[in-house]
């Protein structure tokens, strides 16, 4: 692991997604100041949309350039592009729709209904997308983003590489089609492993008590296979952010009391 995780645990979920907004705000105007314009990887799932509605509510907001901001997805339902379960809809109902985005630079993955064929040519058209906006510097097939957010759910999972699935074991491509997800939709686009290492910082999002023994086991460190969240990691910096429910099956040791 190129970073070892770091862990930061607030009162409650509102008070995550506030700070989490806070310190996103921060890091995208610390990357325009430096390099002209900044990169983030969004995620959907309930804090992924909890911290957008917290930034779309914060005064400071206003610090960030809109129009110097490459938004990119770590990965989709492949539903039609109507569906109020994409990820893209939600992040717009929260967020995107209130701030003065450049549309060339928000890269929604595609929809069921875009004219692909299946999910699999539709991720290979994202890591397409992807690798064109990647620069020499970047030394890779994806830009080096920034901030890459992921929620982590019960069963550990991140993006949509589940347990055991073999997306989680893919070393080559960048993103993949998913099928047979164990949660619905079974069909879904998602950026691999590799692609998420390719970050500057990945932050990993987790509140509520059904996380607790998620956040436990993938902290242990068991492997990516069984544990994907415990295979995210950024090159500089990987950042788990917590509410107390979601640390309760940690062991003290993790984190200081003063983040508590």
């Amino acid at each position: 692991m190129s970073s070892s995780p770091q862990l930061v645990v607030h009162r409650d979920k509102e008070l995550m997604a506030q700070a989490a907004a806070a310190r996103l705000i921060t890091k995208i105007v610390d990357a325009q100041a430096a390099r002209g314009s900044a990169s983030v990887v969004l995620t959907g799932g309930r804090n992924g949309n909890g911290l957008l509605a917290a930034l779309a509510s914060s005064p400071a907001r206003d610090a960030i350039d809109w129009s110097r901001l490459d938004l990119w997805w770590g990965d989709e339902r492949y539903v039609p592009a109507d569906d109020p379960e994409r990820n893209y809809t939600q992040a717009r109902e929260a967020l995107l729709d209130a701030v003065p985005l450049d549309p060339a630079r928000v890269h929604a993955m595609p929809a069921s209904d875009a004219g692909f064929e299946d999910a699999d040519s539709a991720a290979e058209a994202y890591a397409a997308e992807l690798a064109a906006a990647a620069r020499p510097e970047d030394h890779g097939k994806v830009p080096t983003f920034d901030v890459l957010m992921l929620g982590v759910g019960p069963d550990t999972h991140v993006a949509s590489l589940f347990p055991e699935h073999p997306a989680v074991r893919e070393t080559e491509r960048t993103v993949v089609g998913v099928h047979g997800a164990p949660k619905p939709p079974p069909t879904r686009i998602s950026l691999t492993l590799p692609a998420i290492r390719a970050a500057r910082e990945v932050w990993l999002l987790a509140a509520g008590e059904d996380k607790a023994k998620a956040a436990a086991i993938a902290l242990s460190g068991p492997g990516e296979i069984q544990a994907p969240a415990s295979g995210a990691y950024g090159r500089a910096r990987t950042l788990w952010l917590l509410d107390k429910a979601a640390a309760s099956e940690l062991p003290r040791s993790l984190y200081p009391p003063a983040s508590a």
